[in-house]
This record gives C-alpha cells, sequence and structure tokens, in this order.
C-alpha cells in the first residue's frame, strides 16, 4: 500500500529564529502539501513563538533543545538559519543525527569552514543544499535556458552590480558585519547571492584583480564596498561592484554580453537585446513588496524548499549541493585576497 499525503510530508526543524525566520515559516506554510513543520529551534523560545504567526498548520513546537530535535523520528530535514559563527557545531549534530540540511547562505564565514560544513555532510551521508534562491526567480531561469540554447553565441562580457543601502541600524544588530560572527560585509552576508546566479550562468572565474573598503557611511568592521575586475575560465573578462552604502537602495544586477546580444536581469525582468535590433522584456514576479530588501519574499524559498524535498525523494542533488556554492566562497575569498596584498590572484579551475 503507497504512502498517505500526510505520511509522504516531509518533518522539518527550523534551526534558529532570527530576520529571516519569519520568510522560511511563510515558505513552510505555503509548501505544506510536501513539508510539515515540527519544531523551531532558537536559545530562547519564547520570543520564537510569534512565528506561529506564519504558520497556517498545526503550529510547531519551540525548544532549545536541539538534541532532542536531531533525535526525534518525524523530523527528517533541517533548514539551518543560525549565524555562521555557529553553523558546524549545530550542522554536526543533525547530520550524525541523519537529518538532511538546507542552510542558508553562506555555507561558513571562510572557504576553510564551509569546506568542514561540506565533508560533515558528506561523511554523514545526508544532502547538503544550499539557499541560493534567486536561481530560481522567473528571469534567472528563463536566462538560462536562453544561454543553454546557444543563440545568443559566445560569452564576452559579464557584469555584476549590487547597489544596496543598509541603514546603520542594519549593523547595530550585534556581530552583524564583522569576520566572528558573519564571516565578512557585503559580499558573503548581501552579494553572494548576485556571485551564485552570475556563476551559475558564466562558469567560474580563474582571475581577479580587487579593491575592498568600508565607506565612511557605515560603523562596522567589514567592508561594505567590494570592486573588482574579473577573468572567467570561459574567455570573459567582466566587473563586479558591491556595496551597502548606496543610497537609495537598487535591485541586484547581473549583465551578460555575448556575441549575439546581450542579457539583463534583475529579480523581477529578464532584458534579451539583440545585436539585430531586436529587444524583448520578459516580466517576472510583479512589483516590490514593503521591507523586501531586507527580508525577502517567501515565493523563492519556498521553491527552494519544494526543490530540496523533491531531491530527497527521488535521490537527486539539489538545485544548489554544500560542495557547489564552495565556488562563490572561493571568489569571495579572493577578492579580498587581492584587496590585501594589491595583487592578481588566480584561482584554480
Amino acid at each position: 500500500m503507497g504512502k498517505t499525503v500526510e505520511q509522504q510530508r516531509v518533518g522539518v526543524a527550523l534551526i534558529g529564529a532570527g530576520m529571516i525566520a519569519k520568510t522560511h515559516v511563510a515558505a513552510l506554510s505555503a509548501a505544506r502539501d510536501v513539508a510539515k513543520l515540527e519544531a523551531i529551534v532558537s536559545h530562547h523560545p519564547e520570543r520564537a513563538q510569534y512565528l506561529a504567526e506564519y504558520y497556517a498548520g498545526q503550529a510547531p513546537q519551540f525548544t532549545s533543545d536541539l538534541a532532542a530535535v536531531a533525535a526525534d523520528p518525524s523530523i527528517q530535514m533541517a533548514i539551518v538559519v543560525t549565524p555562521p559563527s555557529v553553523r558546524s557545531e549545530v550542522i554536526d549534530v543533525l547530520a550524525r543525527a541523519g537529518k538532511h540540511i538546507l542552510l542558508e547562505k553562506p555555507v561558513g564565514r571562510t572557504t576553510g569552514e564551509a569546506l568542514e560544513v561540506v565533508e560533515i555532510c558528506e561523511r554523514a551521508g545526508v544532502i547538503l543544499g544550499v539557499l541560493f534562491q534567486h536561481r530560481l526567480r522567473a528571469p534567472a531561469i528563463a536566462a538560462a535556458q536562453r544561454i543553454a540554447s546557444g543563440e545568443l553565441g559566445k560569452l564576452g562580457l559579464v557584469e555584476i552590480a549590487v547597489p544596496l543601502w543598509r541603514d546603520q541600524s542594519y549593523y547595530d544588530e550585534l556581530g552583524r558585519g564583522t569576520y566572528a560572527r558573519d564571516g565578512g560585509g557585503v559580499m558573503i552576508t548581501n552579494a553572494i547571492h548576485s556571485i551564485d546566479l552570475a556563476l551559475s550562468l558564466t562558469g567560474p572565474v580563474v582571475g581577479v584583480q580587487a579593491m575592498t573598503a568600508t565607506t565612511p557611511l557605515h560603523r562596522m568592521e567589514a567592508e561594505d564596498f567590494a570592486i573588482a575586475g574579473l577573468r572567467f575560465a570561459c574567455g570573459a573578462v567582466g566587473s563586479f561592484v558591491a556595496s551597502t552604502a548606496m543610497f537609495p537602495h537598487r535591485t541586484e544586477t547581473i549583465t551578460l554580453h555575448f556575441e549575439q546580444g546581450s542579457l539583463q536581469m534583475d529579480k523581477d525582468t529578464l532584458e534579451v537585446n539583440w545585436r539585430d535590433g531586436r529587444r524583448q522584456v520578459e516580466a517576472g514576479t510583479g512589483p516590490a513588496v514593503e521591507g523586501e530588501h531586507l527580508t525577502g519574499r517567501h515565493e523563492w524559498h519556498q521553491a527552494v524548499i519544494e526543490d530540496f524535498i523533491d531531491a530527497l525523494h527521488n535521490g537527486r542533488a539539489p538545485i544548489v549541493t554544500g560542495r557547489e556554492a564552495l565556488v562563490s566562497h572561493r571568489l569571495i575569498e579572493a577578492i579580498e585576497t587581492s584587496s590585501r596584498t594589491g595583487q592578481s590572484v588566480n584561482i584554480p579551475s
């Protein structure tokens, strides 16, 4: 006899109750056909109980006991949204208990720490996916299809722009923008999404010349500005600019220039400008939501969660694996190294 719909639902624990947690709870609420939120783990579970308002199903248990959640047979996977500073120990407990892990970016504070997280999951035989939800936005999917068709020809030039604004209050949160908690500033916390999406379309970067800085507009330890020239394995060159000091806040864009035309995408739109004069605009998900640049839309997180659950059911890799996410970490590390030394940095392919 086949499993009932209820039996096919995957039990989920949400580990962490910070700013992004309500986006995940809303996403899990919308994904109730395939997922059941069983528990939310927080150091202060009484403070996290407001999250139940964002979940339309039976309220989850709120607890600080990670070991008990790891031992719970009704939970098959965990979504980990803790600060990067505590990732390794949290994931080690969950992976040893056989829980599959879907992880908020970044994988770790450094490339070495990220690799350690990947290897913990590989040794335990559990699947590790990373929440790079920008890949599942409609413009990104359409761009990937255009590129895969070959109709645009060879890629020659790449522009990655992340022109964001964060008020000082964003960095006044304990530890935000520090190396000890976050592993860095604008690159690893904010721009890593655009980096991942761009590299998924272009292939890897093999060389970097860069500069990073903290502007006078923020009081913080790590960088709020980064700029780099890039050399790609495919032969293209490009630029990367990211900041949280660019007021007013604007959306990230990726522009790819090919032999036959150029693609420009933001979160809502893909624009294709052909060399023969044609211009095509493909709409995405509609108007922005107030505060979206801080909390995000839950539909994209929902899509990643549903992809991950489908991967569990069908024995395949999720859309972004932990090991694949290391490519973005290595680029960020190369930009930091180039800025620190003043020299160009080669990234082994």
